[in-house]
């Protein structure tokens, strides 16, 4: 197995209460990386959804995706719940992954 390859379930937000997506990934930062130049392109790229609200690891990429199509499948009032237990500032979180602040 790939040493950066880390499966993981993630919310994205293009503000705080902003537009929400739910993806998942088996590299968080690159991932991230791609939704902030704009890469990754569609829903996220057309909205500004370039901040990383929430994440959660999982052992395996089946765990993370079976977790990605459960939060899809919840009404926005539980996916902001979720936010808010864990990151109620709605801060971006990718930087405490190392990656640069959005504003400079």
């Amino acid at each position: 197995m790939h040493a950066d390859f880390q499966p993981c379930a993630y919310i994205m937000a293009s503000a705080r209460h902003g537009t929400l997506y739910t993806g998942v990934t088996s590299h968080l930062i690159q991932r991230i990386c791609q939704h902030r130049d704009g890469s990754f392109g569609g829903f996220t790229d057309r909205y500004g959804v370039k901040t990383l609200v929430w994440f959660e690891l999982a052992a395996t990429m089946h765990a993370a995706i079976t977790r990605e199509k459960q939060i899809k499948n919840w009404q926005r009032k539980w996916k902001i719940e979720l936010i808010e237990a864990a990151n109620p500032r709605w801060r971006d979180l990718a930087e405490e992954l190392g990656l640069p602040s959005l504003f400079g």
